[in-house]
């Protein structure tokens, strides 16, 4: 079997006004989706996505590794993804046992690695007609949902949770600043609503998008230990891994982090620094199933939990339900409350989510099938995501 295309398109959802939401990334105004598509001379496509700026992803995926990736076997996929991520040094590093990337090895780059490793995989289950988290090792075939939104501000964040909790979650996720804005006085009172809205045993996380300081940070985080916050999430900025290590240390509420890092070696330096309990690798930024995997077991080896960012896309969803499924440490999996079709319109089979839980298909690969009509009823529309 060999390679015969590789493509992206680029899909956009513009969230009606009425249903945009705040918070210290600004205002949501539109979410973005690059699907990937591997094409192969047996008649077998694979899908992934990858989570960058839709632009770049296009032209780093069709005008960088395409040519690299042409008459290659699909399911060589740990030689394909060194291949994408050393380039012309692709040789040298397996010959020699360790990598030897370019320049330009973060990023947007990491993220198109991202979109096609998923491709690969998903054409891989696909050839052994076994779901892809099968082949990575099976862990489990369900795990626990978390619901994850919480913008609203002051006392409606208890309605806003404590509807999450109805609809059967046992965990769920607000944000640290709302559409109110943020102030000490304003996050605690919302975390007290949440809090009366879903009751004592229902866990609840707050996120703080890293974009607090050191100081900020850990003053907020004193603040959350009375009412037993399961995990705080991104408190500082993903550049600062010492920063939060020293959050970490000021505090009982578990640190969570890593939507925002590249490769294993980020997630180490993380480790290293004893910066975090719970690690969040987005499967579709951090590097596909192949790094994905290498990063759930170097947590793992160090006893910290695995809790993977899944948002605004149905590809990285369906991605993510298997490494969750593979992944031994990973406890709880991330379901959007947001307003994103992109996830769930996105295939002509449904997620299933019940009671609390996602589970994991039974089909091969991916074990799910691209609606035809997606670029008529998402067409790509350039600009900003969110506006401050």
């Amino acid at each position: 079997m060999k390679i015969t295309d590789v493509t992206a398109t680029l899909l956009t959802y513009q969230i009606p006004p009425e249903r945009q939401w705040r918070t210290d990334l600004g205002v949501a105004k539109k979410t973005d989706n690059v699907i990937v598509e591997v094409e192969t001379d047996e008649g077998i496509t694979g899908i992934g996505c990858g989570q960058g700026h839709a632009e770049v992803l296009k032209a780093t995926v069709e005008g960088q590794l395409k040519p690299a990736l042409l008459g290659e076997d699909p399911t060589y996929t740990e030689r394909l993804w060194e291949k994408m991520y050393s380039g012309s040094r692709y040789q040298p590093s397996l010959d020699r046992g360790y990598s030897q990337p370019g320049h330009s090895r973060r990023g947007d780059t990491l993220a198109a690695i991202a979109g096609v490793d998923i491709a690969l995989w998903d054409i891989h289950g696909k050839v052994l007609n076994q779901p892809v988290y099968k082949l990575l090792g099976a862990a489990r075939d369900r795990v626990r949902a978390y619901a994850s939104g919480g913008w609203a501000p002051g006392d409606q964040a208890e309605t806003e949770l404590g509807g999450y909790a109805a609809k059967g979650f046992t965990a769920v996720k607000m944000r640290a600043e709302g559409r109110d804005g943020f102030s000490f006085e304003k996050s605690i009172r919302r975390i007290k609503a949440a809090r009366r809205g879903i009751g004592p045993d229902v866990e609840l996380m707050v996120d703080a998008h890293g974009s607090l300081d050191v100081t900020t940070a850990i003053r907020l985080a004193k603040m959350m230990e009375e009412h037993n916050v399961a995990w705080f999430e991104e408190p500082v900025s993903p550049d600062n891994h010492a920063g939060q290590a020293e959050v970490r240390r000021a505090t009982s509420v578990p640190i969570a982090s890593g939507e925002s890092e590249y490769t294993r070696f980020d997630y180490v330096d993380l480790f290293e620094k004893q910066a975090v309990d719970i690690i969040q690798p987005d499967i579709a930024i951090a590097g596909g199933f192949t790094e994905l995997r290498r990063i759930a077991m170097l947590g793992h080896a160090r006893g910290i939990r695995f809790a993977p960012h899944v948002w605004s896309s149905g590809v990285l969803f369906a991605a993510s339900i298997h490494i969750a499924m593979s992944a031994p440490n990973c406890h709880l999996f991330e379901v959007s409350q947001g307003t994103v079709p992109l996830i769930w319109e996105m295939f002509e089979e449904p997620f299933d989510i019940r009671d609390g839980y996602v589970y994991a298909p039974n089909r091969p690969g991916l074990g799910f099938t691209l609606r035809k009509d997606l670029k008529k009823r998402f067409p790509y529309v350039p600009g900003p995501n969110y506006v401050y």
